[in-house]
């Protein structure tokens, strides 16, 4: 068999030549959208390849990116690795004292960041060792007033570039093309590094029918930043299927989110639990036409059955809950429905979708706990391990490697359990599982069931000392609109959970909150919610 290479330079080509007048749509500012047909998107990529070229990009510089869902984001995902380069997402969410980590770390010599961004960089400027120029991703060509030095405008190097760029045809398949950190609720954050290979599989793996199934036909969203995992590997393949895509720009607003499903019948879209909440309750209070969906996806952390059957029933838009992380690109497994459940009932539809699912083609997985391979029952808890052709096998410069790969295989540090019927279901993190009279305890269950009450907006669980039984579960609950946090409301859920739970699962107390703290990629950050509800005492 013929030995091409697999590099992204083919979804490119690929793009122009079958999907020349295929959209992006690209919203930049509140009242800005840019409609870019593949032809013109594939010109501009090499146009930014050229323009950093001659800005001293070469094969294996590390050109970091600092923005949002835009079409200039997506040039830079094609402009940067089709070169022989890396580029390396920077997550805007993390905190100024790991932003400039990161960027040290991976070395960026190049720095692409959003215009309404650039204020906030700017301050960290004198902190970053290695990046010589400033790029202003924004629809201005002017540069703004500042005193750093080689600050440039993105539209006007582009004007000075030449769309005749060739990028090199024999680029290695395992040739680094972008780097990622890991979100860190503990320590830094960890780089990743994706190479062209891995990319491209993954690519493939997205438009297999028991996977997200990407064509050409779709018109996908994805809200999960680009900067968090690639947005999922959705820009990746959409560029390489001839998919529209609607890339929402600055700042998550569910109103702006719905907005843009109904206007551009946005087919597929992907986010975290968090987003879907609020988009849920926004359309509720304004209805919105949703027909053109055929599936939201989600994940990042457990989503509520409640949000779940909310989207199933009342909307007949099918909600899938997928599995992944930073270090496996970032896709392993989605809550699809098999051939065997076309005749399950509602409840049960719900209570599969909940589950992290099926694992994809190519990928294996095993649980492991201190006995060895757990059995397919449903019920023994161990550590999930994953290896692939799109599953990192390192960190980047980094002696934490060893704690997670070995073997061949990367430990996850989640608890899972596998199904008889052969889903995943991630009952917690290694760090978060709760130990109680020596038998374990999934918090995960416990949010799950807590936010499937209709008085509850979220909830988290976490472990508190106890002198008998080293750990007990406390329930860390935000009420939804118009409820009332007192002792009935209290009495209320514990009996709920009762209910579904053997009495010792159960919490021993329900505190009511404001907001539960999250990472920077919307996870709960259950390590803050120990530091201030158990180490503050």
């Amino acid at each position: 068999m013929m030995q091409t290479p697999l590099n992204l330079t083919s979804f490119i080509r690929r793009a122009e030549q079958f999907f020349p007048e295929k959209l992006i749509i690209s919203r930049t500012a509140a009242d800005t959208i840019h409609r870019i047909p593949y032809r013109e998107f594939a010109k501009r990529t090499r146009k930014l390849a050229d323009a950093l070229t001659k800005l001293g990009m070469q094969h294996g510089t590390k050109v970091a990116s600092f923005g949002w869902n835009h079409h200039r984001h997506l040039e830079a995902y094609f402009g940067v690795p089709c070169t022989g380069a890396i580029l390396h997402m920077v997550n805007i969410r993390l905190s100024p004292e790991h932003i400039a980590y990161v960027i040290n770390h991976a070395e960026d010599e190049i720095l692409l960041v959003d215009d309404n961004l650039f204020p906030h960089l700017e301050k960290l400027a004198p902190l970053l060792k290695t990046v010589k120029h400033y790029i202003i991703m924004g629809d201005s060509k002017e540069i703004p007033e500042t005193g750093l030095p080689n600050v440039h405008a993105y539209e006007a190097l582009l004007d000075d570039a030449s769309d005749t760029f060739e990028f090199p045809e024999d680029l290695d398949e395992n040739t680094p093309a972008g780097m990622c950190y890991t979100s860190a609720t503990t320590g830094n954050p960890k780089g990743v590094v994706y190479t062209h290979r891995g990319i491209v599989l993954h690519s493939y793996a997205l438009g297999l029918a028991d996977a997200m199934g990407l064509n050409e036909r779709d018109v996908i969203m994805p809200v999960v930043p680009m900067f968090h995992v690639n947005a999922w590997g959705l820009p990746f393949a959409a560029v390489f299927f001839g998919s529209t895509q609607v890339l929402p720009g600055p700042g998550i607003i569910p109103d702006l989110l719905l907005d843009l499903i109904e206007q551009e019948n946005v087919t597929l879209t992907a986010g975290v639990p968090t987003i879907w909440l609020a988009v849920l309750k926004a359309q509720d209070t304004k209805p919105r036409d949703l027909s053109s969906l055929r599936a939201i996806v989600c994940g990042g952390s457990a989503s509520p059955k409640g949000l779940i059957r909310a989207f199933e029933e009342r909307y007949q838009v099918p909600f899938i809950i997928g599995y992944g992380m930073t270090e496996t690109s970032p896709l392993v497994s989605l809550s699809v429905l098999t051939s065997g459940m076309d005749d399950v009932t509602m409840d049960e539809k719900i209570d599969i979708r909940a589950l992290q699912g099926l694992v994809m083609p190519g990928l294996d997985v095993k649980i492991v706990n201190e006995n060895g391979e757990v059995p397919w029952d449903g019920k023994t808890m161990g550590e999930l391990a994953v290896r692939g052709p799109w599953i990192a096998d390192e960190y980047y410069k980094d002696e934490r490697t060893s704690e997670a790969f070995r073997d061949g295989w990367l430990y996850t540090g989640d608890i899972a359990v596998m199904t008889e019927f052969g889903y995943l279901k991630l009952t917690d993190r290694t760090k978060d599982l709760i130990k109680s009279g020596g038998e374990w305890i999934s918090s995960v269950d416990l949010e799950n069931a807590l936010m499937s009450h209709d008085a509850v907006f979220e909830a988290a669980v976490i472990a508190v000392p106890h002198e008998k039984w080293q750990e007990r579960p406390l329930g860390c609950v935000v009420l939804a609109d118009g409820q009332e946090a007192n002792e009935a409301m209290k009495a209320e859920l514990l009996e709920y959970m009762e209910g579904q739970f053997a009495k010792w699962w159960v919490p021993d107390d329900i505190i009511f909150m404001e907001e539960i703290p999250k990472t920077s990629v919307g996870k709960f950050l259950k390590a803050e919610l120990r530091k201030q509800l158990i180490e503050s005492k």
